[in-house]
């Protein structure tokens, strides 16, 4: 069970760096991005201008979710499955334990997150027609009865609460993730150009400006974000040229029944614990205020 700091140390800053957490018996790194209703980047090169305002503190993976963390999903809740069938049939193409996973679907992400939230495949933010043994059908997303019923709910970040994370300074919006307009130097930095040819391990680049790595370069990672029939894709990847992939006004978007060996993802969580807390102790002060009554 995922542990809660008490409210006296919460500090809801613009960010912070928490040590792993277990969750459902995978460790996850989070990073904190506190300073919520700041407002979206209104500057001409944003992409979609606005991109980046939300209302609420949450956490983000310092790290994209690896192959080894994959595994230890399909191992405690099995292979995720459902419809259509050719979102759930590939394997990683890229192999090892901290490389990022890789040729998942967006539907397949939406699994990984509900057992984080529930330990059930079906169950979470994201509904499924089906159970755990095949969830079928994807049905949409209510993240607010999964807080009400979980508490704590992890998720595949929106484009906005993605895009906070990477290029939000505090008082502005940056072009890369490292929170300057200058691009990160590849095969050093951020893992882009195609230097090495392919994903390296979590961790081996320069941390970005809120704690976190690889929000440039290294892999695609989805975002919870309907455009069209699509999903929409934030970062870039190994594979992307110049650093052009990797700036906050080139979004893109992908099929979500898509496997991809250049896309993969990070996690989110809602809310934040310390925001629940803080919740939970207004609840009780109500509660008692109510009694006395």
């Amino acid at each position: 069970m995922r542990k809660v700091l008490p409210s006296s140390l919460c500090v809801l800053f613009l960010s912070s760096i928490a040590s792993a957490e277990l969750v459902q018996g995978i460790a996850i790194d989070f990073v904190t991005i506190g300073n919520p209703g700041n407002p979206g980047d209104t500057r001409a090169e944003a992409n979609p201008t606005g991109c980046g305002s939300v209302d609420h503190t949450y956490q983000i993976g310092k790290y994209e979710v690896t192959n080894a963390q994959w595994y230890d999903f399909v191992t405690a809740a099995g292979a995720p499955t459902g419809n259509p069938s050719n979102a759930y049939d590939q394997s990683a193409y890229f192999t090892g334990d901290n490389i990022p996973t890789n040729r998942v679907s967006w539907y397949e992400t939406a699994q990984f997150c509900n057992y984080l939230t529930s330990g059930d495949k079906s169950q979470g933010a994201y509904q499924f027609s089906g159970d755990n043994t095949n969830p079928g059908d994807f049905e949409g997303i209510d993240r607010d009865s999964a807080v009400s019923t979980y508490g704590i709910v992890y998720v595949i970040p929106t484009e906005d609460e993605w895009y906070k994370a990477a290029y939000y300074t505090g008082s502005a919006y940056s072009t890369y993730a490292n929170g300057t307009d200058t691009a990160p130097i590849a095969g050093d930095d951020s893992n882009y150009d195609e230097v090495i040819g392919q994903p390296w391990d979590i961790g081996d680049g320069t941390q970005e400006q809120h704690g976190t790595y690889d929000m440039m370069g290294n892999v695609w990672e989805w975002n919870e974000t309907l455009i069209g029939s699509n999903r929409r894709l934030r970062g870039g990847s190994y594979y992307g040229h110049y650093g052009s992939c990797l700036r906050s006004s080139a979004p893109s978007i992908y099929f979500p029944y898509a496997e991809d060996y250049g896309v993969g993802f990070r996690v989110a969580s809602v809310p934040e614990p310390c925001t629940l807390v803080l919740l939970s102790l207004g609840g009780l002060t109500l509660m008692r205020r109510r009694r006395v009554r």
